[in-house]
């Protein structure tokens, strides 16, 4: 059996009650389990359980089923290949079916979502769909009607609770890796990223090589995601960079855009590049203060940047 190395998946919950979730979900989850799970989409931010959540149901129950990444498996011959011939045959003990679509909102909204509204319809009887996204609008309305919606909000009452919770389980993960921490640091941690779980597990993996976490990881978190943006723009990783953009929606752009304008020198290769990014930076930024989204704004900054100037 290939052994796990990321904490994230080694430590993912296996039934609704080991997640961390507010109780209107966890009650809902759990009626889901005892009384079918109908067609789902879960919208949410990065990190917050979705995913997690489908699996669990599902395999507590003891469903089969499969996973498709939207952002990386977002064309139309994925519907026609690997999802129809799942969803087209029978499990061994003749139970219903899931496919499980993260990050459906990356799929086309004018061929690829439209096809899989058929396919629900088609194959109702056997097989059931859970779909995961960051941002609702951008699925289509007909899977909106096919399917039971839930937002993964965080009643302010219960932010407290679930903080703790956080730190439970946080705890136990370090405990049981048999790494040493700063208990004033891991709230730290839990405050700068919360409800993302999958961003703090990730984060405090990354620093505990040193079989140490202790303040000083605290000072590296913001130079170490400049420093993979950089590196994704510079080898033109747009779904990376994308990604990135998302993750990092709690920080002010307006902070991103000073950050890249304080290191020109270290990011970019001669004297054109330098020019240009001021001017690419300068306009952005002034966009920043009326447009609607900030996410496309940000992310078409950084598009501009990889296509136009040369990194070193």
């Amino acid at each position: 059996m290939k052994e796990t190395f990321l904490w994230v998946e080694k430590y993912r919950p296996k039934t609704i009650q080991d997640c961390v979730l507010p109780k209107n979900h966890k009650k809902t989850f759990t009626e889901f389990v005892s009384n079918g799970i109908p067609n789902l989409l879960l919208t949410g931010g990065p990190g917050v359980g979705k995913t997690t959540v489908a699996k669990a149901m599902l395999e507590q129950i003891g469903y089969d089923y499969i996973l498709i990444n939207g952002s990386e498996e977002s064309g139309i011959d994925v519907l026609r290949n690997k999802m129809k011939n799942f969803a087209s045959t029978m499990s061994l003990e003749g139970s219903r079916k899931f496919i499980i679509i993260d990050e459906a909102d990356y799929l086309n909204p004018q061929s690829t979502q439209p096809a899989l509204r058929g396919m629900i319809e088609e194959f109702h009887k056997n097989c059931g769909f859970i779909l995961t996204c960051n941002f609702k609008n951008r699925i289509i309305e007909p899977l909106h009607s096919r399917c039971s919606v839930v937002e993964f909000n965080i009643p302010a009452s219960e932010k407290k609770e679930l903080a703790q919770d956080f730190m439970n389980s946080i705890e136990s993960v370090l405990n049981t890796e048999k790494v040493k921490y700063d208990k004033r640091v891991i709230a730290e941690l839990i405050m700068k990223f919360f409800p993302d779980w999958r961003r703090c597990l990730n984060e405090l993996q990354r620093y505990s090589s040193s079989g140490q976490i202790d303040s000083g990881i605290l000072v590296n978190l913001s130079e170490k995601n400049m420093k993979d943006l950089i590196v994704f723009m510079k080898e033109k990783d747009f779904t990376s960079v994308r990604k990135w953009v998302v993750n990092n929606l709690d920080n002010d752009p307006a902070r991103i855009f000073r950050k890249i304008y304080d290191n020109l020198y270290q990011y970019f290769d001669g004297g054109h590049s330098i020019a240009s990014s001021v001017l690419i930076l300068a306009d952005y930024q002034y966009k920043a203060a009326f447009v609607a989204d900030q996410e496309i704004n940000l992310l078409a900054c950084l598009t501009q940047l990889m296509g136009e100037c040369k990194f070193k």
